[in-house]
């Protein structure tokens, strides 16, 4: 897919953390992308910044090893690397210390372009590096604040975090990334929804059973297992990933498109979630632990192999979610995540209501209820599952199949990664696919009670085989409704 040419301004991109795992996994590799696309103006430079002692010299070597790494090699264009190379430049910069500003005022110095600083660092720092920009006059109106979750642990730290970077920038000056949002497919449900006749007037309680949303990894905590115990898999996952996946399935049809319409119905899906606390909280949710077992690499250690102590923080959470007004009273959403499961996968499954009289007789079987199923990763495609019949002599047979639209099939070329609209989607101003704070602290809103309740019932953390779909709990939280998670088979 050859994507769109839509110019920016100049603009200068601050990195800091700069020589980080992010920044050489993701953000550099995105940039590149969007330079060899033609979307980077000659003028914009890409300045890294962290602790690290670098010269500018050093880190175009840093940035074309990440690159050469990351990027597949049939994707590399030595002419682009070339020019994107020269855009890059380094400061070392203590950003606990009044030291180093002063020299990236005078690298910036005083064109009138807009300047974005990705935090790409601890949400530690984010109060910080925010007031310190300010105080050395490094930012105006036109200036741009990134961050990355974790956007806090619960409620309480997410509205401090908040106040802190709100002192130094307006609410429409900062971008909390959110990657699952600029997934290709998880905007095709927008389009989905609201571009085409036929889905719109159906979705709803009248003709949607249940929805499922799944992110399913294979791998484990490797080295991230001292911060993954903090977080667990309801932070690190269903907070942000699952509750945007949720909204965008669940909210309303906006006024219009702007990013404010979309995000005040999105607000509005948090706060009709039914609460989950002590009464129901045993029957509307699972958390379990991966025990040993196997990977895509063979045989594989439990998590508490992996942490080097004993802990009850869940590398999977599964969850029956209710909405609850006129739209989707009755409707359960099924949420699901977990680390080291049988394969890597993030959907979204709307299964409508069967049809309401089989008219056939039963060696014709018996009609499948219609699906929507949204691929999110890997192989992103569209599906919708409906019953015909199956071609040949001898009466009538029903058969599913789908209906598929396959990404990678009906469109030429590489689909860019979320990162690359995300970053551009920032110097563009554009907040569509950015959580707004009122958003944010109305997720935790919901999730807080979980864990009290969680606490408060001593809810057990189950245990699930390494390479399975998660523990038999898991099952059970769907299958008493008479529903059965779709596990990658459709």
């Amino acid at each position: 897919m050859t994507a769109q040419i839509i110019p920016v301004d100049p603009f200068d991109y601050i990195i800091f953390g700069g020589t980080g795992d992010l920044a050489k996994r993701k953000l550099l590799p995105a940039l590149y992308h969007r330079d060899h696309d033609g979307q980077l103006p000659d003028e914009a430079r890409l300045i890294g910044a962290s602790r690290s002692k670098h010269s500018d010299k050093a880190y175009r070597k840093f940035a074309e090893d990440a690159l050469r790494e990351f990027v597949p090699d049939d994707q590399i264009d030595e002419d682009t690397l070339k020019r994107f190379l020269a855009r890059l430049h380094y400061l070392s910069l203590d950003v606990t210390d009044d030291d180093g500003w002063d020299e990236l005022k005078k690298l910036l110095g005083d064109e009138d372009r807009i300047r974005a600083f990705y935090l790409a660092v601890g949400p530690n720092l984010f109060g910080p590096i925010s007031e310190a920009l300010e105080k050395h006059g490094l930012t105006d109106t036109r200036s741009r604040l990134v961050i990355e979750k974790p956007l806090g642990r619960d409620l309480e730290s997410a509205q401090a975090l908040n106040r802190e970077v709100g002192a130094h920038f307006d609410e429409e000056q900062v971008f909390r990334i959110d990657h699952y949002l600029g997934k290709e497919t998880v905007q095709n449900l927008l389009a989905l929804r609201f571009a085409n006749a036929l889905f719109e007037p159906l979705w709803n309680n009248a003709h949607i059973d249940h929805v499922q949303i799944t992110v399913a990894e294979t791998v484990g905590v490797g080295d991230r297992a001292e911060y993954y115990d903090k977080a667990g898999a309801m932070r690190d996952m269903v907070q942000n990933h699952l509750m945007q996946l949720l909204c965008l399935v669940a909210m309303e049809p906006p006024a219009n498109g702007d990013a404010d319409s979309i995000r005040d119905e999105k607000l509005k899906v948090l706060r009709s979630l039914a609460p989950i606390d002590a009464d129901n909280v045993g029957s509307s949710t699972v958390r379990a632990q991966y025990r040993a077992g196997a990977g895509p690499e063979g045989k594989v250690d439990g998590y508490l192999d992996e942490l080097g102590h004993e802990s009850d923080t869940a590398t999977f959470v599964a969850i029956k979610a209710e909405v609850e007004n006129w739209r989707w009273s009755g409707v359960p959403f099924y949420l699901r995540t977990g680390k080291r499961m049988a394969e890597r996968m993030s959907e979204i499954v709307i299964s409508f209501k069967p049809v309401p009289h089989a008219i056939f007789g039963k060696d014709a079987g018996t009609p499948i209820s219609n699906q929507l199923v949204l691929r999110l990763q890997p192989d992103e495609s569209v599906k919708q599952w409906i019953m015909i019949k199956d071609p040949g002599p001898g009466g009538m047979r029903l058969k599913h199949v789908p209906l598929d639209m396959s990404f990678a099939q009906t469109f030429d070329g590489r689909s860019p990664d979320a990162y690359e609209r995300l970053l551009l989607d920032v110097i563009r101003g554009n907040q569509t696919l950015f959580m707004r704070r009122d958003e944010v602290e109305a997720a935790w809103a919901w999730i807080d009670p979980i864990f009290d309740a969680w606490d408060e019932t001593n809810h057990p953390v189950a245990t699930y085989t390494a390479g399975t779909w998660g523990p038999s709990q898991s099952i059970a939280l769907i299958e008493r409704d008479s529903r059965t998670w779709n596990d990658g088979t459709r």
